[in-house]
């Protein structure tokens, strides 16, 4: 059965969320928004360097017609290119990576056209998210209920090429097909719904951006042209690995990017103004955490936008006797297993994810609510 929803400049007139967050001394929010383009350098020149070292190794393994080494590469490029897509645009996206602005755009530019990734619509769609996070009125850049699958055929993709899609992706337009039929159509100007982004929520964002959804049609046209010529100047010079290391990377090797970035708000309660019971963290090694721009803190990552990802952990444990203990990739998977059963038995189910006592540091009075309360410079110019 559908719903009809409100406009969201209605929605934006009336829902306000009075959003719990832990406190922190005076002044240390203010230290922990602090950006770094030598921080910055680290995490972006660092994920670009890793990608480029394994397409390198993939090129001289084709050359030598090695094709186990050329597979074994592939998928390694694969894995670590995964992250481009919607991982490495969103912190970009927030503009906190560096403290230099052109090189936050610069660098949003680039990963998004080689990863396919739509910044306008994202861009709209994430400011709702941040501000009404599972607020179903204002916040459907999930569609629920979220699937923690493990289907066979989902797997199969997951661990070799993303032909059709798989679950779980937030905001991904799926599979390498689907992708490039949903970037046709948007550069065509037709709404299209992508892997867990139904139409409706596409369509409402474009009713409520419009500036967003054109910018959105012209971003799709320049990646068809990229991404185009890209194959056809490679297949006429012979060189046919070049679209497959450049262009459909971010469908090879997904499993990484689906076990750590599923576990972000799949199967948690909705409708409540605490990060801690609609988002979750997790405890990941530290090279899958770089790959993930540290996304792992999640809720930390709710509860204070503005503050770099490569702050994240000293937030995280500056407020750790005020959250829950994150688990590990596994304890999440787990956990969300068992609230999609129960709600298989019972759609109303809501898993409350239970807290540690409440903090007994109070708020300092000197606390800037601006900067509480930024998401970075992630709101298009119609949203701020």
């Amino acid at each position: 059965m559908s719903t009809e929803w409100r406009p969201l400049s209605e929605v934006r007139e009336d829902l306000r969320v009075e959003w719990y967050r832990s406190p922190l001394p005076s002044g240390r929010l203010r230290e922990l928004s602090r950006r770094s383009d030598l921080q910055g350098w680290f995490q972006t020149g660092g994920h670009l360097a890793l990608f480029l070292c394994t397409g390198y190794l993939c090129y001289q393994f084709w050359l030598a017609e090695q094709w186990i080494g050329f597979a074994a590469c592939l998928w390694l490029h694969g894995t670590v290119g995964s992250f481009f897509s919607g991982v490495a645009p969103h912190e970009l996206g927030h503009g906190t990576v560096f403290r230099t602005r052109w090189l936050n755009n610069f660098f949003l530019y680039l990963f998004s056209l080689f990863s396919w990734w739509d910044i306008y619509d994202y861009g709209s769609s994430h400011t709702y998210h941040h501000r009404y996070t599972q607020y179903v009125e204002g916040d459907r850049e999930n569609v629920y209920p979220l699937v923690p699958s493990l289907a066979p055929f989902a797997l199969l993709q997951l661990f070799t090429v993303n032909l059709f899609s798989v679950p779980g992706r937030n905001f991904s337009k799926g599979g390498l097909f689907s992708t490039v039929f949903i970037t046709i159509k948007s550069a065509l100007g037709i709404v299209g719904s992508t892997e867990n982004v139904s139409r409706e929520w596409i369509d409402a964002l474009h009713n409520d951006q419009p500036a967003e959804r054109d910018k959105s049609k012209w971003w799709s046209r320049l990646q068809l042209l990229f991404h185009g010529s890209l194959l056809a100047g490679s297949l006429s010079a012979d060189l046919w690995v070049l679209p497959i290391l450049l262009s459909t990377f971010p469908f090879i090797g997904n499993w990484l990017v689906y076990f750590v970035g599923t576990t972000q708000h799949c199967g948690l309660r909705g409708d409540i103004p605490d990060f801690r019971k609609n988002t979750r963290s997790t405890r990941i090694n530290p090279i899958a955490s770089f790959l993930y721009w540290r996304m792992n803190w999640h809720t930390e990552h709710h509860m204070y936008a503005g503050v770099p990802c490569y702050n994240l952990k000293k937030l995280a444990e500056e407020i750790a006797d005020d959250m829950p203990e994150p688990k590990s990739t596994i304890g999440a998977w787990k956990e969300m297993r068992e609230i999609w059963h129960k709600q298989q038995a019972d759609p109303t189910y809501q898993y409350d994810m239970p807290l540690p006592a409440p903090a007994k540091q109070t708020r300092s009075d000197e606390v800037d609510e601006d900067l509480e309360g930024s998401i970075g410079e992630l709101a298009p110019e119609g949203l701020r």
